[in-house]
């Protein structure tokens, strides 16, 4: 059964900035062939770190200038900061404007395999009470319930992010203009624009209210020459609020996720059967 297109396709060669919109694309078992390939790292507190705490990275950008081949090493992607000046990822320069923008100790780091146990550590956190911790990064207030964090993958709990990676939890993530416009009828004055949410894949839904593919975890999808497994809602964090682009500051988002959707939208899936995706595909429940 047919429940949605590919809208756009989209990838974010650097964790936390702004990507890159393409036409189509090869999905491999580790995601969007160049997703998330870079990293900031905080030398200060270590482990990888993100526009959670680190929110001055969403106004920049990163790109691939050269060819990005279906297999073997990836080119080197440039970062784009906010005065718009274009530095390639690995250089010293890079890292140091960037430690400025974000006021901490950052250096910037391509996948290291996934047994480089120290690389991938999780840092120490802001607050000393887990609980407040917690709260914190999922901008949640203390009415409100946290995410079921049994629900996360194990690697999570001592990682930053998935070693061998820098997702925060699965490799490729979904969401519907539908969840959006859903979003927005509960608050029509806060701006759920798809750029606060990342998706790699944003998708035209058959379905035309509500949060369509909440229905789709446990299930399989047929997405072009792709077969996605979808393992679960995904729990949204601090970072959707932050203000970046034309986007405002807005802890409204936060709150309208909870009531309408226990903090979630979108769905993280893990890849089957790689194959390559265009836009306008069909996106089939199998």
């Amino acid at each position: 059964m047919q429940v949605a297109t590919i809208a756009e396709i989209h990838r974010y060669p650097m964790k936390s900035m702004a990507g890159e919109r393409l036409d189509s694309v090869r999905v491999a078992d580790d995601g969007v062939r160049g997703d998330r390939c870079w990293a900031a790292r905080d030398e200060e507190r270590g482990g990888i770190e993100g526009a959670r705490k680190l929110p001055a990275l969403l106004g920049c950008s990163a790109r691939f200038d050269a060819p990005v081949a279906e297999a073997g090493a990836l080119p080197v992607p440039r970062i784009e900061l906010p005065d718009g000046t274009s530095l390639a990822a690995n250089t010293g320069e890079a890292a140091e404007r960037l430690s400025a923008l974000t006021g901490r100790r950052l250096t910037l780091w391509p996948r290291l395999p996934a047994d480089d146990e120290a690389h991938y550590r999780r840092g120490a956190g802001d607050h000393e009470d887990l609980m407040e911790e917690l709260r914190a990064v999922f901008g949640r207030l203390p009415d409100e319930p946290l995410p079921d964090l049994a629900s996360f993958p194990r690697e999570t709990l001592l990682s930053s992010t998935i070693p061998g990676t820098y997702f925060d939890c699965y490799p490729l993530f979904l969401l519907t203009k539908t969840s959006l416009e859903s979003l927005t009828a509960a608050k029509p004055d806060s701006r759920f624009d798809a750029r606060r949410f990342r998706p790699n894949l944003l998708l035209d839904a058959a379905a035309t209210e509500g949060f369509p593919e909440n229905e789709w975890v446990g299930r399989r999808l047929q997405v072009g020459e792709a077969t996605f497994r979808v393992a679960m809602e995904c729990p949204r964090c601090v970072m959707t609020t932050h203000a970046f682009a034309d986007l405002p500051e807005d802890p409204g988002i936060m709150r309208t996720l909870v009531k309408e959707n226990g903090g979630n939208v979108g769905v993280y899936c893990a890849v089957e059967t790689p194959g390559t995706v265009r836009e306008n595909d069909a996106v089939v429940l199998v």
